[in-house]
């Protein structure tokens, strides 16, 4: 998928999320495929719909007007998106979390803002909180990310120095990205090692320096039926578990509540600001890290002390204090 589709998908998704009532094509048409002609336009929005639909966005049909037979519109039910127990298959479950994922990354966060300010310039009335359903808690950090992420749309090699996981050793390392995807809190990317000859998966956070581009665009083909979270499960390190207690506020940490061990309610918390619940969950140590960081003062770690530690040391570097 190009980078460019990629970002008409997400404005597509965005369009008929945010706002109230069936949107009519011809809105549409203006606002996502501006200067198509009529047939590329039917085309491109006809498969736009199939991929949304292909990754379980249920995006649904039906009259502007219920007393005429006039255009149909389309929308997207932020109630329907959002329904915890939609069953998914581990790939449809993959390719929603990777686009999650990658919703803060910078090129698609501002596709997400124009979107939306075209829509408010045009005075249709949007609800910018019915993105909180699909709004990520995990970022792409790692400096090397922007370069992979490009190169995987565009099937070029990439030469990049790596550091091997006993830190004692940097490589200059010829890749070509098959995929870059997020395990136990960590980003990788996956792909053919031309230098052995072997499918390798290598942890972004280790890349030295600026990755850079080693080859033309279209250089080589994806093998069919490639599974790039399969590989990274395989070939990657197996991650820690842990076990952790959190004080979280009512009404915050809907994911940490949702696969938790156990939720003690109404338990005194650092504050009086909100009632407080404890929280208690089992998670890959890295990620939960992360995790709790995202939702700022609305979750505190009580135990374990590593955890917490871990947390205060993230925060005042975020702060430029020492630990």
């Amino acid at each position: 998928m190009s980078v460019r589709k990629s970002e008409r998908l997400m404005n597509l998704l965005i369009m008929l999320l945010v706002q109230r009532h069936y949107v009519p094509k011809g809105r549409i048409r203006e606002m996502i495929y501006p200067g198509s002609s009529d047939e590329a336009f039917e085309k491109m929005f006809e498969r736009d719909k199939d991929e949304l639909r292909s990754l379980g966005v249920p995006v649904e049909i039906g009259q502007i007007d219920a007393y005429f037979d006039d255009e149909p519109g389309y929308r997207i039910r932020p109630d329907d998106l959002a329904l915890p127990d939609i069953d998914l298959t581990p790939d449809e479950a993959s390719v929603i979390g990777l686009a999650t994922r990658v919703w803060q990354h910078a090129k698609l966060a501002e596709a997400t803002t124009d979107a939306v300010r075209k829509l408010t310039a045009l005075g249709v009335p949007v609800d910018t909180a019915a993105l909180d359903i699909v709004e990520p808690r995990l970022a792409a950090e790692e400096p090397a990310f922007d370069v992979f992420w490009e190169a995987v749309q565009e099937r070029r090699p990439v030469a990049f120095d790596y550091r091997t996981a006993q830190g004692t050793e940097t490589t200059t390392r010829h890749l070509q990205p098959w995929g870059v995807t997020r395990y136990a809190g960590r980003w990788y990317v996956v792909g053919l090692d031309t230098d052995r000859g072997e499918e390798r998966v290598f942890r972004l956070s280790r890349v030295q320096g600026e990755a850079r581009p080693d080859g033309p665009p279209a250089a080589y083909d994806v093998p069919p039926g490639t599974d790039v979270s399969a590989l990274a499960r395989r070939l990657a390190p197996q991650p820690v578990h842990q076990q952790a207690s959190l004080l979280v506020r009512r009404g915050a940490g809907v994911l940490l509540r949702r696969g938790a061990d156990s939720v003690e309610e109404d338990v005194p918390g650092p504050d009086d600001r909100t009632r407080w619940d404890r929280v208690r969950v089992t998670r890959e140590s890295q990620g939960l890290v992360e995790e709790v960081l995202t939702h700022g003062d609305a979750v505190l770690v009580e135990e374990p002390a590593t955890l917490r530690a871990e947390v205060v040391r993230r925060l005042r570097a975020v702060v430029g204090e020492s630990a």
